[in-house]
């Protein structure tokens, strides 16, 4: 895989404006035990949110469609079982945007 082209201008000023507005992301895994090693997890879902809008949440098997008032909801809702947990996990912000999709890969 080669260097992506060089943007124009415009195309960098988009670049930015994606970079900027970018909701957060993070996963939801559940977790079975304490967190020692005979522990257990897996991610149940994937959310986003903005800095001043609701949280969606979307279950890994694709059938569950959340929007919630913050991603500790999201918490609660799946860490409702006996004997499991509900945690989040926050992806890092993002630090390049590009415009062709092989490109982000």
């Amino acid at each position: 895989m080669g260097e992506p082209a060089a943007l124009m201008p415009f195309d960098q000023e988009l670049c930015g404006l994606v970079l900027d507005t970018a909701p957060r992301m993070f996963a939801v895994v559940q977790v079975c035990g304490n967190g020692g090693e005979d522990s257990d997890g897996w991610v149940v879902a994937w959310g986003f949110v903005d800095s001043d809008g609701p949280t969606h949440v979307l279950g890994v098997d694709g059938r569950l469609l959340l929007a919630l008032a913050s991603p500790e909801r999201a918490v609660r809702h799946f860490g409702r079982q006996p004997g499991i947990t509900a945690r989040l996990i926050w992806l890092a912000q993002p630090g390049a945007a590009v415009l062709d999709r092989a490109d982000a890969a």
